[in-house]
């Protein structure tokens, strides 16, 4: 009977044991990085690129979770631009423009350089007000949380509280509409 009993209590506390400790280090990392510190923007530093990208000081900072319409970018290869970029474009600017406070938590630079990232004016995400406008569509679904899985699930519950967005997905209309320099 005691050793029945070892047994028993061996297993409830090696079953709490599991439940209170993370699966692995990794998971936990990405939980704590919504705990870091936003990092404060000076609004007079911002200059306009397009609806989920700007620039500041010496960075260029892409939204992280969303895909806005293009604007031409000449040296992208992009001459024309997609219904609804300026719109876009515009409502980013004037978002940014009219904050009192803009913050950002970086995730990490992507393969053109820019530093992808969260983006916060006066405590709410930039994404989700591009997205309830229809001005750009989430991209989570397809990318991930990169880390941050309280806030992708904000993106992604306002898409679907949404509606769809009046334009071309973005990814497919740069393959109809971008030309690429050919070596």
């Amino acid at each position: 009977m005691i050793h029945y009993q070892r047994h028993v209590i061996h297993f409830i506390l090696f079953f709490l044991l599991f439940l209170l400790i993370p699966y692995d280090a990794q998971g936990e990392e990405r939980k704590n990085k919504e705990s870091v510190s936003l990092i404060r923007i000076e609004t007079s530093a911002i200059r306009p690129d397009d609806g989920d990208t700007f620039f500041y000081k010496d960075l260029t900072i892409r939204v992280l979770g969303i895909d806005a319409p293009e604007i031409i970018h000449k040296e992208h290869g992009i001459f024309e631009d997609q219904p609804y970029g300026r719109k876009a474009a515009a409502m980013t600017m004037n978002l940014l423009q009219k904050a009192r406070i803009i913050e950002y938590v970086p995730f990490q630079n992507d393969k053109y350089g820019r530093l992808l990232a969260h983006v916060f004016v006066d405590g709410k995400l930039l994404a989700v007000h591009l997205i309830r406008a229809g001005l750009a569509y989430e991209t989570v679904s397809y990318y991930g949380d990169s880390g941050f899985p309280g806030i992708a699930d904000m993106i992604v519950k306002a898409a679907h509280e949404s509606p769809r967005p009046r334009f071309e997905r973005p990814y497919k209309w740069r393959r109809m509409h971008q030309k690429r320099k050919w070596k």
